[in-house]
């Protein structure tokens, strides 16, 4: 078990309100007056004090705000309050490490995958933080990044994978600066993930984020957990289920064994309880918030009750006022089209996943580490697109042979990257020139080497044109390198080779273990061939805890020292 008095002290000050999702900073209490008024809107459908009902508008959902937008758009007014909706969002700069890892390829289709991290923060500045979270005396330290989950959108948005990592893994945070203060905070293997938000904020835990996965993150987003149980309200409240009787009196929960729709409070103590499930760790209640996010996607893809264009004005009021996100995230407009691609997903296609975890060795009552093998896996099949449901295509039918043979090794030309620098690690220097030379060596004459930076996990040979695939895969074989490396994109001139941070000595690509093979995949999603050929190797392993979005019979397991 994984509880100890470190850990408690450290993130329990105020009993799992670290799930709550509050990006509320110091100013957040000037905005709790204006937002009082949406708050009295849904005061008839949530009962309790008046901070749960005002917590009752709060969404996270951007189907309200599309819908109060589309409800407004038709007169003049409503154009300038679409502007104010956008003045309510608040935007935090991507990423606060000194480096940021390359975007992938488009696919041979255009397509490109898509990477958006979620966070929930803990903190108790404000009067409604405070009254939700509890723990006033921890008002004034900075907030704790307890709910962090990346959600990968496959390229062709057939798939989705969502990672959690808990919040008590220890990670190397990467040298982050704080952008409004220029305050500069080194890097430290020594903190738990969750601390990296109040190292300069958000663009901190993307950073380390990436460094801990190799995954580059296209977006972020922070929101007030309350949020998530507004939109249990909006749609009529979540199904969720226990194994026993359960009551935990750190969050208040107390359910009878068997399912139950719950909603307002009883969602958020849902959502916070940590000491009741499972082995009383962070570990269950991960898996507890995973069991209320697929029955939540389920209720909103049935048919939701948002018809009031009152409430759905209130709606949309609270819920850009809970949204931190990056600036290239920081419309309506763009959170409009986000939510489009999302909702193309279908819910038999998505599968949430726990990073596979072990116990730290410096500290194994309190923290958990990546479990090595199953967590390279997990980030390896994301970071080629390859869906963690094991459902892709076959290859034989996604990726037809090559039109035509190979040419001769003088006449292929290509570029050599160096792209082993990752968000801590330093480049190799000249690592891209010396791989140009060898290939020079074996033959390829017209190999040449472009010192432009790259920064990206795993080495990939693009080629632009069809025509080209024999070409790169001639490449590929004398590099030794699997042809899941080798991918077909528009968004190259000619043939790239990109040598990643998994290779960063030797002229010959490092086999992955037999006994533990790492997949990959064209970006195209269709899986090719690994080490061991197993049919299993291209999904997500069982160490992660893989949950389908269409699994209606999940039932979260009581701790024993919690049954009633």
């Amino acid at each position: 078990m994984r509880q100890s008095s470190v850990r408690d002290k450290a993130a329990d000050g105020s009993e799992d309100g670290k799930s709550a999702k509050k990006s509320s900073k110091a100013g957040k209490a000037d905005r709790d007056a204006e937002s009082s008024k949406a708050a009295k809107a849904t005061k008839g459908e949530i009962s309790g004090t008046p901070s749960t009902r005002r917590r009752g508008v709060r969404i996270a959902r951007w189907a309200a705000l599309v819908l109060s937008v589309l409800v407004l758009g038709v007169s003049a007014a409503g154009y300038f309050y679409y502007q104010h909706l956008n003045g309510n969002i608040r935007k935090n700069k991507l990423n606060l490490g000194d480096k940021q890892l390359d975007r992938p390829a488009a696919n041979a289709d255009g397509q490109r995958p898509l990477n958006i991290l979620l966070l929930g923060s803990d903190s108790r500045a404000g009067k409604e933080n405070q009254d939700l979270g509890g723990a006033r005396e921890d008002a004034d330290r900075p907030p704790l990044a307890d709910v962090q989950m990346l959600l990968h959108v496959s390229a062709d948005r057939s798939n989705m994978s969502v990672i959690s990592v808990p919040r008590d893994t220890r990670v190397t945070i990467p040298k982050c600066t704080d952008p409004e203060s220029g305050q500069v905070y080194k890097e430290t293997s020594r903190q738990i993930i969750n601390t990296s938000l109040g190292n300069g904020g958000p663009g901190c835990t993307v950073a380390t984020w990436e460094e801990l996965t190799g995954i580059p993150i296209d977006h972020f987003m922070m929101i007030d957990f309350a949020g998530v149980v507004s939109m249990a309200d909006a749609v009529g409240g979540v199904p969720v289920c226990v194994d026993s009787n359960i009551y935990d009196s750190k969050s208040g929960l107390r359910l009878p064994q068997g399912t139950h729709t719950v909603k307002g409070e009883q969602a958020l103590q849902w959502l916070r309880t940590r000491h009741g499930f499972e082995d009383g760790s962070d570990i269950g209640r991960t898996h507890a918030q995973h069991l209320y996010m697929n029955a939540m996607v389920r209720q909103l893809k049935s048919g939701t009750k948002l018809s009031d264009p009152g409430q759905l004005t209130d709606l949309a009021e609270s819920a850009t006022r809970a949204l931190t996100v990056d600036k290239d995230l920081g419309s309506v407009k763009k959170l409009y089209d986000l939510g489009n691609d999302l909702k193309r997903v279908p819910s038999g296609r998505i599968t949430m996943t726990t990073m596979p975890w072990v116990s730290d060795p410096q500290d194994p009552d309190a923290h958990v580490i990546p479990k090595p093998g199953d967590a390279d896996k997990l980030f390896s099949l994301v970071r080629n697109d390859i869906a963690l449901d094991g459902k892709d295509p076959k290859k034989d039918k996604a990726a037809p042979a090559s039109p035509a043979p190979a040419a001769r090794k003088s006449e292929i030309a290509l570029t050599v990257f160096n792209g082993t620098g990752t968000v801590v690690a330093p480049p190799v220097t000249g690592r891209g020139a010396d791989i140009a030379e060898y290939l020079v060596k074996q033959g390829f004459t017209k190999a040449t080497a472009d010192s432009t930076p790259r920064a990206q996990a795993d080495t990939t040979i693009t080629y632009p044109r069809a025509t080209e695939r024999a070409d790169a895969l001639a490449v590929a074989k004398a590099l030794g390198l699997p042809e899941s490396a080798v991918r077909h994109s528009p968004d190259v001139r000619q043939m790239t080779l990109v040598i990643g941070g998994d290779w960063r000595k030797g002229t010959a690509y490092p086999q992955a273990d037999a006994a533990d093979p790492e997949p990959a995949a064209t970006p195209s999603g269709s899986p090719s061939a690994t080490a061991s050929g197993k049919p299993d190797d291209n999904k997500a392993p069982e160490s992660a805890d893989p949950l389908n979005g269409d699994d209606k019979s999940a039932c979260m397991k009581v701790n024993p020292l919690n049954k009633f």
